[in-house]
C-alpha cells in the first residue's frame, strides 16, 4: 500500500483515547517541545525542555488542515489539543479555540501537565475549551523531580494552586490525571499529599493512570492493579482507574487512511487493536495495513508490556 500524500502535519485520528472517548488530535507543538520531560511519557524524550509561549504553527495551516479531516466527516467525541508535547506553550491557543469552534460543534478539550497554568494568558485560553486535563503526579519536590523532571523554574505546589484556583473559577469541566510510577511517586507518603492536592483542586473528575505505552524512560514501570485500586479508594470518591479504549463502537475515519494512520503513529505508539478500533475494521485488516507500513518503512515495531507497538 503507498500513501498518495504525506502525513497530515497538525491533526491527527481520530484516536480511541481512554478518556476522551474518540479524540480528533490538533499539534500545536513542534516534536517534543515540553516544560517537563516526563519518565513516562508516550511521545519520547523531551528535546525543548521550555517554559517560553511562541506560535511555531501556523494557526491558518492548522486549522486549513482540520477542516480538511472535518470535510471528510469522520465521528468524533472531541476535539482535542495535545500531540508531540505541552499545547499551552502555544501563545496562539486561544486562536486555535476560537477557529475549532467554526468548523465543529464537537467539544474542545485540552491536555496539559499544568504546568503554565500559572501564567493568566494560559487561564484565559484554556476557559475557552470544554473540558481542560490538567495532570498532577507528585506534590513533593523530590517526587516531581524524579518522575516529571520539569524545567528549574517549576514547582509543584505552585501548579497544584493554579490548577485549584482553574478549577474553582473557570467555565470548562476539570478533569484531573494522575501518573504513578512503580517505586517513583507510589508510596503512600506521596498518594497522601497527593490527595490532599486532589481534594483543594475538586476536579469533576480524577483519572488514576500509569505506564501503559512504550514510555520515555525504559526503566520507568507501570504501577500494579492492585496499587492502583488502592490509590484511586485514596484519592476520593471521584477518582477512577483508567478503563481501556472504547472497542464496541468503531468508526469509519474515511479520506486517506494511511496517512491518518501514520500521522497517529508519529504522535504515540499505537497497536493493532488502536488501528482497528479507530478506523473501524478487523482486526486482521488492521494487522495487514500495519505490517505493510513496517515493511515500507515508515513504521517500526516497538515491544513493550507483552504487546508490539507501531511507532512512526
Amino acid at each position: 500500500m503507498r500513501i498518495s500524500r504525506g502525513p497530515l502535519q497538525h491533526v491527527f485520528g481520530p484516536v480511541p483515547s481512554r478518556r476522551l472517548g474518540f479524540s480528533l488530535g490538533v499539534d500545536l507543538v513542534r516534536p517534543k517541545t515540553c516544560t517537563m520531560d516526563c519518565v513516562y511519557c508516550e511521545c519520547g524524550p523531551t528535546t525543548d525542555l521550555t517554559v517560553t509561549r511562541s506560535c511555531p504553527v501556523d494557526p491558518h495551516a492548522a486549522l486549513r488542515e482540520l477542516a480538511g479531516v472535518l470535510a471528510e466527516r469522520p465521528q468524533v467525541d472531541h476535539v482535542t489539543l495535545s500531540g508531540s508535547g505541552e499545547p499551552t506553550l502555544n501563545a496562539c491557543m486561544d486562536g486555535f479555540i476560537r477557529g475549532i469552534r467554526a468548523l465543529t460543534d464537537a467539544p474542545v478539550a485540552v491536555l496539559t501537565n499544568g504546568s503554565l497554568m500559572t501564567d493568566d494568558a494560559v487561564v484565559a485560553a484554556l476557559d475557552l475549551a470544554d473540558v481542560v486535563l490538567p495532570s498532577l503526579d507528585a506534590v513533593s519536590p523530590e517526587a516531581f523531580a524524579r518522575v516529571n523532571r520539569p524545567h528549574a523554574s517549576l514547582d509543584a505546589a505552585d501548579i497544584a494552586r493554579a490548577i485549584a484556583a482553574f478549577s474553582r473559577s473557570a467555565r470548562p469541566q476539570v478533569w484531573l490525571e494522575c501518573v504513578f510510577v512503580s517505586g517513583m511517586n507510589d508510596d503512600d507518603y506521596e498518594v497522601g499529599l497527593l490527595a490532599g492536592a486532589v481534594a483543594d483542586i475538586a476536579p469533576e473528575r480524577v483519572h488514576v493512570n500509569t505506564v501503559v505505552r512504550p514510555p520515555a524512560l525504559p526503566d520507568a514501570r507501570p504501577a500494579s492493579a492492585v496499587r492502583l485500586a488502592a490509590i484511586a479508594k485514596r484519592l476520593g470518591p471521584r477518582a477512577e482507574v483508567i478503563a481501556t479504549p472504547p472497542s464496541s463502537r468503531q468508526r469509519h475515519m474515511g479520506g486517506d487512511e494511511a496517512s491518518l494512520v501514520v500521522a497517529m503513529a508519529a504522535r504515540r505508539p499505537i497497536t493493532v487493536d488502536d488501528v482497528a478500533t479507530a478506523l473501524g475494521v478487523t482486526r486482521e485488516r488492521a494487522e495487514e495495513m500495519l505490517g505493510e507500513f513496517v515493511r515500507e518503512d515508515l513504521l517500526t515495531l516497538v515491544p513493550h508490556g507483552g504487546k508490539l507497538y507501531h511507532k512512526a
